[in-house]
């Protein structure tokens, strides 16, 4: 079985700067690295407080931020549309032909996501690639986030996952080493190369540009034929 993240392996958060080009101009790129960032850190605050809100909530608070910060006035009106328009990030180039390349595979497709099951599959549907995974699975299921070892046990759920072999694959690192300190095998999709994983004592299984190129890995070992 093969787990995918969604935002920043499948669909691209950076997407947002030329809708936030609208409001924040010059300095949108910044602000859509700047709300990715806040987005996280407010995850793994409130996973750690026991405080939690979902992911779209996190994301709203860190769009907020990110006004305050750059002082940048919204109003409802302008806050909604952002968030709307984040409902439409874009596909990675690689990811159609990647994905089609898993299910001709046989492998077993599935979203592991810190989003709420409805964002991420609206998120996905949008981008085009929906119907390519097999189900979403969501880590608002158990009110925590990535990289809570609990959330990639939601793995052992899905029919037909016993006894399969078991790969994350997320162009985030912190979340490749959560699927290692988990016990899984983890891909660690490296979409800017000039980006450096954490140098812990857990390290990827595969360092991949893309999916193909994941795929094409994983069948030259014993692990990555389906059973």
């Amino acid at each position: 079985m093969i787990a995918l993240d969604v935002y920043g392996t499948l669909v691209d958060p950076a997407g947002m700067a030329l809708e936030l080009g609208k409001t924040f101009g010059s300095r949108a790129q910044s602000a859509a690295q700047l709300w990715r960032e806040k987005q996280l850190e407010y995850t793994f605050r409130r996973a750690l407080m026991r405080k939690y809100a979902d992911f779209d909530v996190c994301t709203l608070h860190a769009l907020r931020y990110v006004s305050a910060s750059l002082g940048v006035c919204l109003d409802g009106a302008a806050e909604r549309a952002l968030l709307d328009a984040y409902l439409h990030l874009p596909a990675f180039p690689d990811v159609r032909n990647g994905l089609a390349k898993l299910n001709r595979s046989g492998h077993t497709v599935v979203a592991l996501t810190n989003g709420t099951e409805h964002s991420a599959r609206t998120v996905l549907q949008n981008a085009g690639i929906a119907e390519h995974l097999e189900a979403v699975v969501s880590a608002d299921r158990i009110r925590t986030f990535k990289p809570d070892p609990a959330v990639y046990a939601l793995l052992d759920s899905i029919d037909g996952a016993q006894g399969q072999p078991r790969w994350l694959v997320s162009g985030n690192p912190f979340d490749v080493i959560g699927a290692k300190a988990a016990g899984a095998k983890a891909a660690w999709l490296r979409r800017d190369p000039q980006r450096s994983f954490d140098p812990w004592e857990f390290s990827a299984d595969l360092v991949v540009r893309t999916l193909e190129e994941f795929c094409d890995e994983l069948e030259g070992t014993e692990c990555g034929h389906p059973q």
